[in-house]
């Protein structure tokens, strides 16, 4: 008998096969009920803030999140190298390769945060004073911001694992992570913050459990279930480095802007008070709640295009970016228009008065729109971490925080108030998400030219260093 007849058979890679619009859909509606779910309970979150009667709560859960969002978008950048990576050795067949880049990666991202959470917690203070946080409302996101941080490695680690399921294809399992920690915060927060009476300390506590609940779910789907993971010995993880940080740093740095480019409009908002900063702190937290599916969608199509690519199917690669952009357009257009409709609803839920209120309003009407070039963006960038190139992503997504944002804040700002901020934020994205999407496809084609992947593809030399360390460790 042949040693190729007593070798199990290897699932073969899901992605590379059947309609991609399909794949695009399955994969976005699965991401998207977690997202939603998480999403959804932050906006309760701060709806139970609200009712505690001190505006000054609500505007110190919107300073603090903003620089927490930092830490979020740190760990999402990693967790683009770690689904770029294995989803090509899936594509190329290799399992074997995949579960020692998860058991390496998961190491990378848990050590990664951590270091940059301890590195950050003295310097809380400074941070929400550059955000103009003060008074009580500063003393309020100080006190927030410390409960939360130490937390964040639990976080990436169900980041990490939720991003190693999807790059198998288990789109359910990847969604029972977040979606297992968004129904634990929605139990525990009102819980905590009113039948225990503990506040704003209670919605951190909430969090923070949830995140032990996430943390939970993943190692479950990613060990026990697919057994996606390989202990790494140090050789494999000083051979893992080099490639996961090739595609991980300029991912985070991508990443990262977006949580800058919120941070210059909670500035520019913070003078005209905190009326104006609760307002925006409430547009924070529904517009990834109604545009979840555009977020869960630029981190589904990731693996549907590393599959591909490591197939060398770029006929499927176009497919997937131009369905990608069809489901974005068709999805932004209709929760614009519900918005715009409910706006006064949501105002009124929050107990949103004066420019708080109209921030809210203005933002439903009109600014939502601009989520149709964002979700272009998105697309773009996801497109761009997953074929080699993230830097293209960090020089566009750097362009939209900076030259995309700040001239047109600033204007908007001086000419008419809080409502100008808003705009110019809408406004600055239309011509990066125009170009990112133009770059994509050109990409593409110099791909297909070439008949191969980009040198920063994880094969080679890298690749015979991983299989070298795992199988002579030494001494």
């Amino acid at each position: 008998m042949s040693l190729a007849a007593n070798t199990p058979a290897r699932p073969p890679a899901k992605f590379v096969t059947g309609s991609t619009l399909k794949h695009v859909i399955n994969m976005t509606a699965a991401g998207s009920v977690g997202l939603i779910a998480v999403f959804a309970v932050d906006v309760l979150n701060l709806f139970y803030i609200s009712l505690l009667g001190q505006k000054e709560l609500t505007a110190a859960v919107g300073y603090a999140s903003t620089l927490l969002f930092f830490m979020l978008s740190l760990a999402i950048g990693m967790s683009i190298a770690v689904g770029a990576l294995t989803s090509r050795a899936i594509g190329r067949g290799d399992r074997d390769q995949a579960k020692r880049l998860a058991g390496a990666s998961l190491v990378l991202m848990v050590g990664g945060t951590a270091l940059v959470a301890a590195l950050l917690f003295p310097f809380l203070p400074q941070a929400l004073g550059l955000l103009g946080a003060t008074g009580a409302t500063a003393e309020f996101a100080l006190r927030l911001s410390r409960l939360l941080l130490p937390s964040t490695p639990l976080l990436a680690a169900g980041i990490c694992l939720s991003a190693l399921l999807r790059s198998v294809g288990d789109a359910r399992r990847a969604m029972y992570v977040t979606l297992g920690a968004g129904l634990a915060a929605a139990l525990l927060d009102p819980l905590f913050i009113f039948v225990f009476a503990w506040g704003l300390d209670g919605a951190a506590l909430a969090t923070v459990t949830a995140r032990f609940v996430m943390l939970g779910a993943g190692l479950h789907g990613v060990l026990r279930v697919h057994k996606l993971y390989t202990r790494p010995n140090a050789a494999t993880l000083r051979a893992t480095i080099k490639p996961f940080f090739a595609i991980g740093l300029p991912a985070v740095l991508t990443q990262v802007a977006t949580p800058v480019s919120n941070a210059f409009v909670t500035r520019a908002i913070a003078p005209f008070g905190d009326s104006a900063v609760a307002g925006w702190a409430v547009v924070g937290r529904i517009s990834p709640v109604a545009f979840a599916v555009l977020f869960a969608l630029s981190a589904s199509v990731g693996p549907i295009l590393g599959q591909n690519l490591g197939a060398l199917r770029f006929d499927r690669l176009r497919s997937t970016m131009r369905d990608s952009l069809k489901v974005v357009l068709i999805y932004v257009l209709t929760v614009w228009a519900v918005l715009a409709l409910c706006s006064p609803l949501i105002a009124s839920a929050f107990q949103a008065e004066g420019l708080g209120r109209d921030v809210i309003v203005f933002f439903c009407s009109f600014v939502a729109g601009s989520f149709v070039f964002n979700g272009a963006l998105f697309v773009a960038n996801a497109a761009f971490n997953n074929l080699g190139f993230p830097l293209y992503s960090t020089l566009l997504n750097w362009g939209r925080a900076t030259l995309g944002v700040l001239p047109f804040i600033w204007w908007g700002g001086l000419h008419y108030g809080p409502r100008g901020v808003l705009a110019g934020w809408g406004l600055g994205v239309v011509m990066f998400g125009v170009a990112g999407v133009w770059w994509c496809f050109r990409v593409m084609r110099n791909l297909e030219a070439k008949s191969q992947p980009p040198e920063a593809l994880w094969q080679g030399k890298e690749a015979d260093a991983v299989v070298s360390a795992q199988h002579n460790p030494p001494p």
